[in-house]
């Protein structure tokens, strides 16, 4: 009998342990250039990406669906909700509109949630035709989905609850994300294999237009998001081959002019006042100065489980990882 219960108790355990898959207490806090990890929260599912709305973080965690979490108080996040019904596939990117998140699923296209009420999220819509989703760029009231091999496509969502797809535009390679400059007059998107094509979308037509391509350029590595600086700097996260930097200010002459490898597979990117944050998954955050685009320098690392979405406000960088759920650092 005492056996019996000894098997039981290691199955209990054993189960237990299977359903999370976050481990906070082999996890160490690190500083480094004056950035601190104050917060790893354990979430229900793996974080792939994540938005920061006022005091809430939404989380698109995969099989998972959508997580709200409360963070207020930095140092002690606490969850609001989880919705998993009337969300399609497994949810790697995310983008948020008034009271509309949008989840990318690949092939099981985009779910919408909304969300005007935190605590009783509802599913409105799922499995658009914009697919295989794969990130979101949002400019005033057009949703652009990068769908991979089909390219880029353009959504009205004025009513951000039921987007009204209005078309698609071909790429060079496969899209992996996408941003649009300052003056909305260039769409630029990172292509997998092929680096950055860049799209012409001064003649708009409400998204109905058919945009000639602008400018291009091969990358080493495979171009997975990109940010952009002064309308004129491209700054490309490229799996294995880190950071590429790219000056598309001549459509006739678009060219590497920097480049960072610190190791890890670069994954999602953000710009901010001469500074880039790079989340690399097994090697977490890295922090580089592009005041000289032509020498960048790894000023900061934070070491996390499997880093992969990111977003910042003024104080704090919120980053989306796999296996650690929500990690929250302090910015100097």
């Amino acid at each position: 009998m005492k056996e019996l219960k000894l098997i039981a108790l290691i199955g209990l355990i054993f189960m237990v342990s299977c359903g999370k898959p976050n481990d906070p207490e082999t996890i160490k806090v690190e500083e480094s250039a004056g950035y601190k990890i104050i917060t790893r929260f354990v979430t229900s599912a793996y974080a792939q990406d994540i938005v920061v709305d006022d005091t809430l973080a939404y989380i698109a965690q995969g099989e998972g669906g959508l997580a709200i979490v409360n963070i207020a108080d930095r140092n002690n996040p606490v969850l609001v909700s989880n919705l998993t019904e009337g969300v399609r596939g497994y949810s790697t990117k995310i983008a948020k509109k008034h009271d509309a998140v949008f989840l990318a699923a690949g092939s099981l296209g985009v779910s919408v949630v909304y969300v005007e009420d935190p605590s009783q999220p509802v599913a409105t819509t799922s499995n658009l035709s914009m697919k295989p989703a794969k990130n979101f760029h949002i400019m005033g009231d057009y949703l652009f989905t990068a769908i991979s091999e089909h390219g880029v496509a353009v959504a009205d969502i004025s009513n951000p609850i039921y987007p009204d797809i209005r078309g698609e535009n071909a790429t060079s390679g496969y899209a992996r994300g996408t941003t649009t400059t300052s003056d909305s007059t260039k769409l630029l998107v990172a292509c997998g294999e092929m680096g950055l094509s860049i799209l012409d979308i001064t003649d708009f037509q409400e998204g109905y237009g058919t945009y000639p391509l602008w400018g291009w350029k091969d990358t080493q590595g495979y171009a997975e998001a990109v940010a952009i600086k002064d309308d004129e700097i491209a700054f490309l996260a490229c799996g294995t081959q880190g950071l590429q930097i790219i000056d598309f200010s001549d459509s006739a002459n678009v060219h590497i002019v920097g480049s960072y490898t610190g190791g890890g597979y670069a994954k999602e990117i953000i710009y901010e006042n001469d500074l880039i944050f790079m989340t690399v998954e097994n090697r977490g955050l890295q922090i580089i100065n592009v005041a000289d685009e032509t020498e960048p320098i790894l000023v900061g690392s934070l070491y996390s489980e499997y880093a992969l979405g990111i977003d910042m406000d003024d104080n704090y960088i919120y980053i989306a990882d796999e296996l650690e759920g929500l990690i929250i650092i302090s910015k100097p």
